[in-house]
């Protein structure tokens, strides 16, 4: 069966083309390259034995897309990651996300996609009254633009099948994806100064950024820094597999259905901070700065409904994690250093 991914050579994206790929799927990946690379592609086929299908535009482009679908009439079904995605950001340039999140979303929806999984996240529960964090939660205000996309895209997919009952789709509401692929051919890699921790916390500690900034030392926790529930990238590609095999063998039990994925564990930055030093052996230069516009100050996830509906669950720890994006940065070093 032919699988579209859009933004496939991203972070996520060439994580679940590879998961895909070894489940016997036929891969279409779509990418602008905005914030990923074309290597990618040369590393999917290094993992997998298989080199995807490719197109580069961008997904905004209706005409495009229009022609794609034309193109693979068979396509069984959509997995959407094409979006912005930094908190920070999407503050400073709030028209960015708001043009790119929602205009993708609603060109895949105007092909007639049937089988479609979203590419969700825990910021559209703002800062939750209860932790862990269920789908049953209220959906609080968002603290971001990036969050509030993250509604605003999980109300059009809902209103859409409304009005379409050929619509069926999964939202899969993730917390922090970290880590890298056990083979360190793939791994999160952002073009420019990285937004996310993790890449931030590599990239210092092999000196390419001089000093880690953490964002806030006054929250309500036990070191006063935010706290996250993170989840190895790999764990989170299967879980896309699952979503996608539960739509085409019709086993979802409502037209649109919506999943936490992550751990259910929440560690503060320092705590993150304190695993990668463990497993990296590597002291880190960081400091502590004022809050972040955007962050939320604490959230991790009840994972109960995605363990016991799809019979995933996440199985790499903390240090599990850090381990394998460390062995991504230095192997990163190593072609940098071939390269010049």
């Amino acid at each position: 069966m032919k699988i579209l991914v859009t933004g496939g050579t991203g972070f996520i994206g060439s994580h679940t083309v590879v998961e895909l790929q070894n489940k016997g799927y036929e891969v279409i990946v779509v990418d602008n390259l905005a914030n990923s690379y074309l290597y990618v592609l040369d590393s999917i086929e290094k993992i997998t034995g298989i080199k995807p299908v490719f197109y580069q535009f961008d997904i905004c482009d209706k005409i495009k897309v229009a022609e794609l679908f034309k193109k693979h009439s068979d396509i069984a079904a959509v997995i959407h990651f094409a979006a912005y995605k930094a908190v920070g950001e999407s503050v400073e340039q709030p028209l960015k996300y708001y043009h790119n999140n929602l205009q993708s979303l609603i060109n895949l929806l105007e092909t007639g996609t049937r089988n479609l999984v979203f590419s969700s996240s825990c910021t559209v529960y703002g800062q939750p009254d209860e932790l862990p964090v269920s789908e049953s939660a209220p959906i609080k205000p968002a603290l971001s633009p990036y969050g509030f996309t993250k509604q605003i895209c999980e109300n059009i997919i809902h209103d859409f099948g409304k009005s379409d009952n050929s619509l069926n789709a999964i939202n899969l509401r993730y917390f922090n994806p970290i880590g890298a692929h056990s083979s360190a051919l793939i791994g999160e890699l952002p073009i420019g100064v990285p937004n996310n921790l993790i890449p931030y916390i590599t990239q210092t500690a092999v000196g390419i950024r001089k000093c880690l900034s953490v964002f806030g030392s006054d929250y309500n926790t036990p070191d006063g820094t935010a706290i996250r529930d993170y989840i190895h990238v790999v764990d989170l590609a299967k879980a896309h597999v699952v979503a996608v095999e539960r739509l085409l063998g019709k086993a979802n039990k409502k037209q649109i259905e919506t999943f936490n994925l992550g751990t259910g564990i929440g560690y503060t930055v320092l705590e993150a901070i304190n695993s990668f030093e463990k497993v990296s052996g590597e002291k880190l230069n960081y400091q502590i700065v004022g809050r972040r516009a955007g962050d939320v100050e604490k959230v991790w996830g009840d994972t109960q409904l995605a363990n016991n509906e799809l019979g995933w669950k996440a199985e790499l720890s903390l240090d599990d994690m850090m381990l394998t994006v460390w062995k991504w940065q230095l192997e990163l070093q190593k072609r940098s250093q071939k390269d010049s």
